[in-house]
């Protein structure tokens, strides 16, 4: 059964563990099986050794679901982390990407997919509840929580030769499936650290946060759209029609507010910014939820959630993670006394990574420029040949939200309202696009058509995708050039763990880093060492530049995208004093304090 695999042990394992003060994972135990000789290993915490209880070099495979659990806890014991993972999660989840699934990507539910009896969820759940009490158990109640643990060691060793046949048929499908099994390893060193938050300054937000958004409601002049703090939809439609603005509505006929409605709005109609802004702030926004996730340490750490999206990205909780929210809430992000953080991203990552599949020479040559957004303008004539992005800052906006756009097929509209210009420009400017970078407009149509007649969507790493009537062209015609970044940062976090640098997190194309404050140049230059290493790796030799933020004790993070300064600002002002900024006056604020 197991004979194609060229490995002298495969050990399945499952491991029960509780957060502690710091949400780290405090250990309660393991249990493992070597599907071989059948050998298991049922140990409880303390019994655990001081090192892995089984071979993990290159001779043995480590079978889990969800890898970066079991991984974590090898970390928490200070035990080396296996040299070869096989993580059916992650394996699950290429087999079925795109698919609907009743049950879920859950270990339960890839059972049941594969129609393998398992314990029910209403008993993992109440055996999960119990663990997390943190003890003291009783004897019977050990006895049952190690149970319940080799019942994941047993579906484990049930779904592998079920999925096995299809790894090994994929072209280099184990050596794939031992890269995802390697980011799941990064993943545990990156769920580790956390990042370093300003508790005192959340705890107000916190305490605060009703009287906050009343506030605020004054503060952006919406009162006549607001009941205290509730959109009023009666009045929206009001303003809406005077506005001339086609608000989306729902099959009740009620207009859309959902958050995915709301930012087209923001993006299109720039007069809905303030009501989008503001309903986010009012509505999405769960502070609560932040701060449980914060530790005693002052550290944000929330699960990564690797290879939930379809594109195979993270999805970590957009309420627990600070990167979740509302992006003027990161200037809770602040190194401590003697750290500092650095914010290191690829620079037109996904204008490179569309030159690259394409092949087209025009935009190839002009993201090597090193701006591939002025690059156009010069080569269209848009701008004057010594153009900078200084002394043509809008317009390179309006280059750089055009060719960004065109990566899943931007309407006229779209590009008129987030570019701030008339329709009519915005059609030249897409019919420009489309004859300056021929070679990839005819790619991009013919990658969508061929996926939508196939039916699925591949990378060469081997991410899948099936799709389904409900994939739109758009969403078939960016998906390579995401997936293809998800891999690069995927393989940028692995490079840059295993070489001892201290990923706080993975952005979307960017990793935040930490170290001391007298080595962060230091760890700059191996990240972008890494990222730029990676890079070359997935487009075969095409390096993509990086650019980097530092922020040292006591300055705090910031993002740069508009707005979110100034709603910082705004927020803080109406606090007061107590929590002044540095470089921020707030002597004329509302206080609400």
């Amino acid at each position: 059964m197991y004979g194609r695999l060229p490995f002298r042990e495969l050990w399945a394992c499952d491991t029960e563990f509780y957060p502690d003060s710091n949400l780290r994972p405090t250990p309660v135990c393991l249990v493992a099986r070597e599907l071989r000789t059948g050998r298991e290993l049922r140990l409880w915490r303390d019994q655990l050794p001081t090192h892995p209880p089984f071979p993990v070099d290159e001779s043995s495979l480590f079978i889990a679901y969800l890898a970066s659990a079991e991984l974590g806890f090898f970390l928490e014991l200070g035990w080396p982390l296996p040299a070869r993972v096989l993580d059916l999660f992650a394996e699950h989840r290429v087999a079925t990407n795109g698919l609907d699934l009743p049950m879920g990507n859950s270990l339960l539910g890839a059972c049941s997919f594969h129609g393998i009896p398992t314990i029910t969820k209403l008993q993992k759940d109440s055996m999960h509840d119990l663990v997390l009490t943190g003890g003291p158990w009783t004897q019977l109640e050990q006895t049952a929580i190690v149970n319940y643990c080799a019942t994941d060691v047993i579906a484990l060793e049930a779904l592998l030769p079920r999925m096995l046949p299809r790894i090994m048929a994929r072209p280099k499908g184990l050596g794939q499936a031992l890269l995802r099994g390697r980011y799941m390893k990064a993943v545990a060193r990156m769920e580790a650290p956390g990042i370093p938050q300003d508790v005192a300054l959340l705890a107000r937000l916190q305490a605060h946060w009703p009287e906050l958004k009343r506030a605020l409601v004054v503060e952006y002049g919406l009162e006549e759209l607001f009941d205290d703090t509730t959109l009023k939809h009666d009045r929206l439609e009001v303003w809406a029609a005077q506005h001339r603005v086609p608000w989306p509505r729902t099959p009740t006929g009620r207009l859309e507010t959902s958050e995915k409605v709301l930012r087209d709005l923001g993006k299109t109609y720039p007069e809905t910014q303030p009501i989008v802004d503001l309903s986010y702030a009012l509505g999405k926004l769960k502070l609560n939820k932040l701060a449980e996730a914060v530790g005693a340490d002052c550290r944000n750490r929330t699960m990564l959630s690797p290879f939930r999206a379809k594109t195979g990205r993270n999805a970590p909780s957009n309420s627990k993670s600070i990167f979740g929210p509302a992006v003027w809430l990161r200037g809770l992000i602040k190194p401590a006394a003697g750290r500092a953080l650095a914010y290191v991203d690829y620079s037109s990552q996904e204008i490179a990574i569309a030159a690259v599949l394409s092949g087209d020479p025009m935009l190839l040559a002009d993201v090597q420029s090193g701006d591939p957004y002025m690059a156009f303008g010069r080569r269209t004539g848009l701008v004057p040949p010594d153009a900078t992005r200084h002394s043509h800052h809008a317009d390179r906006e309006r280059f750089k939200v055009l060719l960004l756009g065109t990566n899943y097929g931007m309407w006229i509209r779209s590009l008129a309202g987030q570019a701030g210009i008339g329709e009519f420009e915005a059609a030249y400017l897409l019919r420009l696009l489309d004859r300056t970078y021929t070679v990839f407009s005819r790619w991009a149509e013919a990658e969508t058509s061929s996926a939508q007649l196939r039916g699925w969507q591949r990378t060469k790493s081997g991410w899948h995708r099936w799709l389904t009537a409900k994939d739109t062209a758009n969403s078939v015609r960016n998906w390579p050039v995401q997936s293809l970044g998800a891999e690069m940062l995927r393989l940028a976090c692995c490079l840059a763990t295993e070489r001892g640098i201290t990923v706080d997190m993975p952005v979307h194309d960017a990793l935040l880093v930490g170290s001391t404050a007298d080595a962060i140049d230091e760890t700059v230059a191996a990240t972008r060492a890494a990222m730029a290493e990676a890079s070359r790796l997935v487009l075969d030799g095409f390096e993509i530049a990086t650019d980097a933020k530092v922020v040292r004790y006591p300055d705090r993070y910031m993002d740069g995208r508009e707005g979110a300064e100034l709603m910082w600002n705004r927020v803080n002002a109406l606090l007061g004093p107590e929590t002044r900024i540095e470089g921020v006056l707030v002597e004329d604020t509302v206080s609400i304090s």
